[in-house]
Order: structure tokens, then sequence, then C-alpha cells
């Protein structure tokens, strides 16, 4: 048995990274942040004609590339997402769950097909940031 696996890889779809926190919303007001204009330029970068539906395909300014593939609202988005300079494109899953505490809601957002070990690291560092900056938006009362 080999215990040396790199953390995060998968047999099936590579390295993978799982992100969540709680937001201070009910699960309405968590979505809104997250589609809102503010709230998606900080996760999907700036892509002025991306609309959020099935099948809909994006390039944002900064050169990502993808296509929504489910898209459940309130509850759930998935999609193909790739960076410029990303040799590969992997999936997103970004999942709005009820928190045990009434009035909250956590987000979780979930990449696999990743190609690296350090892609993983990068990939890890930047929805921790999307995170912070979703938590700065909820912060802003302008955004309810």
């Amino acid at each position: 048995m080999n215990t040396n696996k790199p953390v995060g890889l998968t047999a099936s779809v590579g390295f993978q990274i799982g992100v969540r926190r709680t937001l201070p919303f009910f699960q309405e007001e968590a979505w809104e942040l997250l589609t809102s204009t503010r709230g998606r330029r900080l996760w999907l970068g700036d892509a002025a004609t991306a609309q959020i539906m099935k099948g809909h395909k994006f390039v944002t300014q900064e050169g990502t590339t993808g296509e929504f593939r489910v898209v459940k609202p309130l509850e759930q988005l998935r999609l193909s997402w790739q960076p410029a300079g990303f040799p590969n494109a992997s999936t997103l899953k970004i999942s709005l769950l009820p928190a045990s505490s009434p009035g909250k809601t956590t987000i979780s957002f979930h990449q696999e097909k990743l190609d690296s070990a350090e892609q993983r690291e990068a990939m890890k560092e930047h929805w921790e940031e999307v995170i912070s900056g979703l938590l700065a938006l909820a912060e802003d009362k302008s955004i309810r």
C-alpha cells in the first residue's frame, strides 16, 4: 500500500480541492450575493455576458472559459472552468447548504480534475480569497 499519495489526489478525478465557510445569510440572500454582479465577479471573473443558465458558455475578460452544466437556484451551480494558462478544464461545483444556525448558509466551492498538486494549492488559495471577498460583501449592507 502506497502511503505517499499526495493530498487531494483521487483515482477518478485527478486532484481536487474543497473550501467552505458559513455566511451570515439565509439561503436566498446567499444566492443573491453569489449571483450578483459583484459576487459573480469574485468567483467567475469579469464576464459581462455570462448568464447563469444551463448550457451557457462564457469567456471572462481575464481569459477564463467555461460552461454552466447545472443550475439549481438557491442550491447549486456546476460548471466547467478553465482559467487562462491552465492546460486543462476542471469541474467547479458551488453549493449553498443550510447551516445548523437559523439565518446562516454554508457556501462550498469544490473543484476537481485539477492537473497537479501545485494547481490544487493555487486553487485552494483562490477559493479562500473568494470566500473572504464574499464575506466582505456580506458585511456591506448594500448587497441586500
